[in-house]
C-alpha cells in the first residue's frame, strides 16, 4: 500500500478508499476487500483502481477476467504499479500466469508436507490434536519444529 500511496501523490492522484485482504487467498473471491472494492464503483466512488499487481487483485483467470469487465462497465480503469494500465491482453496472459503460479505452489506445498510427514514431523508444522510438540534442537543447534507425540503414550 505504501508504493501505491506514493505512486498516486507523484501523480496527483486522489486516494478516496485503500481495499486490503490481508492473509486471505488470492485464489477467492469470498474477501471483503475485493467485494467492497467491486460495489464501490457504481455509486461512483473512483474512477480508476492502483495496485501493486494484476495478482493482489486476484491469481484466478477467470475472477481476473470479472473483476476487469465490472470495473470497466463501471468506466474504471485499472492500473499497476509493475504493469502499468491494464487492458484485455494483460487479463489474458497475467491472468494465466497468476492461474499457473497457483497451480504450482499448490503442488509445491503438498511436496513439501508429504517431504514433512516421511521425516516424522507434522504436515503443517504445528501438532495435530491429541499430539504434543516435542521441543528440540537439530544437529545444528537451531529449533526442530514439528515433531510430535502421541499425547496417550
Amino acid at each position: 500500500m505504501r508504493q501505491c500511496r506514493e505512486r498516486a501523490a507523484r501523480e496527483g492522484w486522489t486516494v478516496v478508499e485503500t481495499y486490503s485482504d490481508r492473509a486471505i487467498s488470492g485464489s477467492s473471491m469470498i474477501r471483503a476487500g475485493i467485494q467492497a472494492l467491486l460495489a464501490d464503483p457504481q455509486a461512483g466512488r473512483f474512477d480508476m483502481v492502483l495496485s501493486e499487481a494484476l495478482d493482489r487483485i486476484s491469481r484466478d483467470q477467470e475472477d481476473v477476467a470479472a473483476v476487469f469487465k465490472r470495473l470497466r462497465f463501471a468506466s474504471v480503469s485499472i492500473v499497476t504499479l509493475s504493469e502499468g494500465e491494464i487492458n484485455e491482453l494483460h487479463v489474458g496472459l497475467k491472468g494465466t500466469m497468476n492461474a499457473l503460479f497457483i497451480k504450482d505452489l499448490a503442488i509445491k506445498t503438498h511436496r513439501g508436507q508429504r517431504g514433512r510427514v516421511e521425516s516424522g514431523k507434522s504436515g503443517s508444522g504445528r501438532a495435530a490434536y491429541g499430539y504434543r510438540v516435542i521441543h528440540q534442537l537439530d544437529a545444528g543447534g537451531e529449533p526442530d519444529p514439528g515433531r510430535a507425540r502421541d499425547c496417550r503414550g
